[in-house]
């Protein structure tokens, strides 16, 4: 029964989890009009940073050799993904990158089985991975007009899924070290503000979507406070959100979900976030709901269901 219980609350944790990250796409979209990626990364580390702390407010010695875990994690499930994922949605839409990123799961498997030594790569995961990547493409040719790829915004969110796959790994092995989740996460957070630091100084500014890659790339001080921009009532409850919920709260309930029903297992839970964000960016930013994008979201998020019916087992 209290088995029962821990699985049920680990179901509850993931859920609103991805509920909420399903919603951060449009609120991403929302503030790139007036903040630059790596502007809405900073100040959503920090805020996370310090809703952290409000929430826990102690401190916990952890093994030296761990800080080297807990950077890889601040790196790769934080810092990457996230900028990945902004930068991307500079090029595409937010229900795009969603779709694209809900991937991430079966590189969360492949890494597991890699370094983890979990068996999860079956006849059903290699099915269900090759109906994904189906529908992955029509999502990426996903348009109004015309089929065509956006191989920026599109290469970018596959990059972001990727990361999230080694971000996964290394919470699994963090868990394994029974530390205190909030304190484990705000740990994470702090190296990824720390790493935030200098690329925000640097100012990589990636500004128009419809510009060549390369010219979209300019370096300059570009972490500015601009007092004007926090007036915007909209603005800050939206930095606050992605902060303080999505990233502090949602990170910390993801990991302990991963502690109770095995990282691999709730990861497919991710295949849910497309739904969340096209709904949402349906009636909010008013992105349209093509055929071929819902076909492409429905046949993606089908096979990845499939790639976990028998991995779902032996975890």
């Amino acid at each position: 029964m209290f088995e029962n219980r821990q699985k049920f609350f680990g179901v509850l944790l993931a859920a609103f989890s991805i509920f909420i990250w399903g919603v951060t796409f449009v609120c991403t979209k929302y503030l790139l009009r007036y903040f630059s990626s790596l502007e809405i990364l900073f100040y959503r580390f920090v805020a996370a940073y310090a809703g952290l702390w409000i929430l826990h407010p102690k401190f916990e010695k952890i093994e030296f050799k761990d800080n080297i875990l807990f950077a890889l994690a601040g790196l790769s499930g934080v810092v990457l993904y996230q900028l990945f994922e902004n930068i991307a949605i500079h090029f595409t839409n937010a229900s795009n990158v969603s779709v694209i990123v809900s991937i991430c799961p079966l590189f969360t498997a492949v890494a597991s089985q890699i370094f983890l030594k979990e068996k999860h790569i079956s006849f059903w995961f290699i099915i269900g991975f090759i109906i994904s990547i189906i529908g992955v493409t029509l999502v990426c040719l996903n348009g109004d007009t015309a089929l065509k790829f956006n191989p920026k915004g599109d290469l970018l969110a596959l990059s972001s899924g990727i990361c999230w796959g080694f971000y996964s790994v290394i919470v699994s092995i963090l868990n394994r070290r029974k530390y205190n989740l909030v304190c484990m996460t705000r740990r994470i957070f702090f190296y990824a503000v720390i790493m935030m630091i200098p690329l925000s100084l640097i100012g990589m500014n990636f500004t128009h979507a419809d510009g060549d890659f390369l010219k979209s790339l300019s370096f300059n001080i570009n972490l500015s406070f601009n007092a004007a921009r926090f007036s915007n009532i909209m603005n800050v409850i939206n930095m606050l959100f992605l902060g303080v919920v999505a990233s502090g709260i949602c990170f910390t309930m993801w990991n302990k979900a991963c502690n109770i029903l095995g990282t691999v297992n709730v990861n497919c839970g991710i295949y849910l976030i497309p739904v969340v964000t096209i709904v949402f960016a349906f009636f909010v930013l008013g992105e349209k709901i093509t055929l071929l994008g819902f076909a492409g979201a429905v046949i993606t998020i089908m096979g990845l269901f499939i790639s976990e019916k028998k991995s779902s087992k032996l975890n």
